[in-house]
């Protein structure tokens, strides 16, 4: 009688591993940099003399120049080896980063906020590409569940040690520590990531512009490109506000603010490989339906409150990340299945400039939406709520037809061939 076999199977390789690994570092990274800035406001206007005005252009300064320059990368984006890309872009970013430790009056950071968005507005769409060419749809929820805590570290950890940083000391050190890391993930980038060459194979005679409006014109893309803006639009109306809300309308202290940041961070880290797991597991659009219902009926709920106890928007908060966590994760890995492989790249470049350009804009309507009243209590939030809540409902419906449409390429792609089971000495370790 045949004894069964006690090894467990691995879902990871130890290569892949690192892949996860390091792009979610990198990610970390890329998102630290974009997010550290706004706390910063308070110390930088003074510091620089500069206006709120001037200030926000700063910040819009790095979204507009990653969203055009997503665009005009996509049209080559498939004819590199993604490593070379990669690193081509991260080298950029590292430089742009540098620059901005190093300025010392407005123009100088304006400056080089705009070329760090250059080159890191393309480094997440890059990121996608590679996870897609190397992971199968079957784990690759798994694998955003891991990428995604980027998110949640970079509020958990990066944020608060940023702002120490520069509250202690001076608003450049974040930067340098943004610079520090990032080396060291590219030295780790250049010594271990293998060439990620695949999608060469598949012979693209198009040239660049041709590639990029036969990307940005097919239906089925077209379809994943709407679902991306309503995805930007929800998240980028209620954060920017978020804030002034907490401490004008629910009665929190702006002492009490970075505590909150830290559980809902914590937590989201946590449920975030949950999640993912959970995406592999029951579907990938069923979570993001779960996800979209509860996100709604806490929009609804929280954008309408008056003063509140803090344990109470602490818990609200932490499943309303919950929910945008599942949103995003789900909706990553199902519109990662959408682009065929000569077209992933393109496709990744052109998603990610949509959702700046689309977060943009949402932020700004959002601004016309919200109004301050005297006694400083923000008025019509609960109507911004609602907006998200429509804006929600319309990303199920397009993504029920994604959902339809990668069901229906999964069914007819040729079967893969038989892949021999390792023996027990052969598996590598790896993580569950």
């Amino acid at each position: 009688m045949t004894q069964p076999s006690t090894t467990k199977q691995k879902i990871f390789s130890s290569y892949e591993v690192f892949i996860i690994a390091v792009l979610t570092f990198l990610q970390f990274t890329i998102i630290l940099d974009f997010m550290v800035l706004s706390p910063l406001g308070a110390i930088l206007m003074p510091k620089l003399h500069i206006t709120t005005a001037q200030f926000g252009m700063v910040v819009s300064g790095y979204a507009i120049s990653a969203g055009l320059s997503g665009l005009l990368a996509a049209g080559f984006a498939d004819k590199f080896d993604r490593k070379k890309m990669l690193l081509f872009f991260y080298a950029g970013f590292i430089a742009g980063t540098a620059f901005c430790a190093l300025a010392q009056d407005y123009y100088a950071l304006l400056l080089a906020r705009i070329f760090t968005g250059i080159f890191g507005g393309v480094i997440g769409s890059i990121s996608f590409a590679i996870i897609t060419d190397l992971f199968k749809l079957e784990v690759r929820g798994r694998v955003m569940g891991f990428v995604q805590m980027a998110f949640a570290g970079s509020q958990v950890l990066g944020i608060p040690i940023g702002f120490y940083l520069a509250n202690k000391w001076d608003w450049h050190l974040p930067f340098v520590l943004i610079v520090v890391v990032s080396l060291i993930v590219g030295v780790l980038i250049v010594m271990y990531m293998r060439p990620v060459d695949s999608h060469l194979h598949n012979k693209i005679q198009r040239n660049a512009l041709k590639h990029l409006f036969q990307t940005v014109t097919r239906s089925e893309y077209a379809k994943a490109f709407a679902a991306t803006t309503l995805l930007a639009t929800g998240g980028f109306m209620l954060m920017p506000f978020g804030s002034a809300f907490s401490i004008n309308n629910l009665g929190l202290s702006a002492d009490v603010l970075p505590a909150l940041y830290l559980v809902t961070g914590i937590f989201s880290m946590g449920t975030g490989p949950f999640i993912g797991k959970l995406t592999d597991s029951i579907g990938k659009y069923k979570v993001f339906v779960l996800g979209s219902v509860l996100t709604s009926v806490l929009v609804a709920y929280y954008c309408n409150l008056g003063v509140t106890p803090f344990w109470l928007v602490t818990l609200i908060s932490v499943l309303m990340f919950a929910g945008v966590s599942s949103r995003m994760i789900a909706s990553s890995a199902l519109i990662s299945a959408v682009p065929d492989p000569q077209d992933r790249g393109a496709f990744m470049s052109v998603n990610s400039s949509v959702q700046q350009i689309s977060g943009g804009i949402a932020t700004f309507v959002a601004g016309l939406i919200v109004v301050q009243s005297p006694d400083g209590k923000l008025e019509r939030y609960g109507a911004l709520g609602w907006v998200v809540i429509g804006a929600t409902a319309l990303t199920v419906f397009l993504m029920y037809f994604l959902n339809q449409y990668v069901m229906q390429k999964a069914a007819s792609a040729p079967p893969k061939p038989t892949v021999v089971e390792a023996t027990p000495q052969e598996v590598a370790p790896s993580i569950e």
